[in-house]
């Protein structure tokens, strides 16, 4: 039976979260901090990625200071994505004259100071940012903060496989990240038509997994939580392999080996153009 799915509270991860990931840059010698963790960025770039939308969060929303115009108009999603690249790349650059041990210094007050706003943060409090993802102008405060938990974790993981460090410990943080990854899904699926009541089914195996579904009603996609016996297509892949996809992480020819679809594979098609990120 799916029923529909209650919102997530992530308020109270991100100080476990941050503090494995603390722990593991006081534990790195300076070479690691060079090796290549995604794309053109090395470990110290993501670790300077993570400490700007940090402290850009803390500006924003906590301080209520207001943000300077952007360069350029933003009149698309194509527009959004080049903003959020352009930004991003002019904190890393200028990231690049501190050393490993500022770096490490200043992700430590982002993600404890993050971690405490947060936590005294009322569940039903008003989202700062839409997500842009999901296909959402506006969204629910958990909403909000589940997305900026989601930077927390993939991009730590990263680091990780980086560095050759073990996967953080917990997997119930992986499952969080997966309930507000999910959730972009419905808008991955938005052009794909079918008859209300059709069903897609998601089976994520692992620690970290469970079972959704993609159910269409009045003409869209809503995420669905629970099994469901009678699926127009069935979807099955593992909990590494969907948080890989979902931030873009997995090239098509791996991930489609890499996901098992039965029934109406036209149906599954969407799964591997979702992205839980801005790209």
């Amino acid at each position: 039976m799916i029923t529909p799915l209650p919102p997530t509270d992530t308020r109270f991860l991100f100080r476990p979260i941050g503090e494995s990931l603390i722990a593991l840059l006081r534990a790195l010698p300076d070479t690691a901090w060079t090796r290549t963790a995604v794309g053109s960025w090395q470990v110290r770039d993501v670790v300077a990625h993570l400490t700007d939308i940090g402290f850009r969060r803390l500006s924003f929303h906590r301080d209520l200071h207001t943000p300077p115009p952007p360069p350029f108009p933003i009149e698309s999603d194509r527009d959004f994505a080049r903003f959020i690249n352009h930004i991003n790349a002019e904190w890393v650059g200028a990231s690049r004259r501190l050393s490993t041990r500022a770096l490490a210094d200043l992700y430590e007050k982002s993600i404890r100071e993050l971690a405490d706003f947060f936590e005294m943060m009322p569940f039903d409090a008003p989202g700062l940012f839409g997500v842009s993802w999901a296909g959402e102008m506006e969204s629910a405060g958990w909403f909000d903060i589940g997305r900026e938990l989601t930077e927390q974790w993939h991009h730590q993981a990263q680091i990780r496989e980086a560095v050759g460090a073990e996967p953080m410990a917990d997997p119930a943080w992986l499952h969080a990240t997966l309930l507000i990854a999910l959730r972009g899904l419905p808008h991955a699926w938005r052009a794909s038509d079918a008859a209300d009541g059709t069903v897609v089914a998601l089976d994520i195996a692992g620690p970290a997994g469970g079972t959704w579904a993609l159910e269409r009603s009045a003409g869209a996609w809503r995420l669905m939580a629970g099994a469901t016996n009678a699926p127009a297509a069935r979807i099955a892949l593992s909990d590494d392999t969907a948080r890989r996809l979902l931030f873009n992480g997995l090239p098509g020819d791996r991930a489609r080996a890499a996901v098992r679809v039965t029934g109406d594979a036209a149906l599954a098609e969407p799964l591997f153009a979702a992205r839980s990120i801005v790209i």
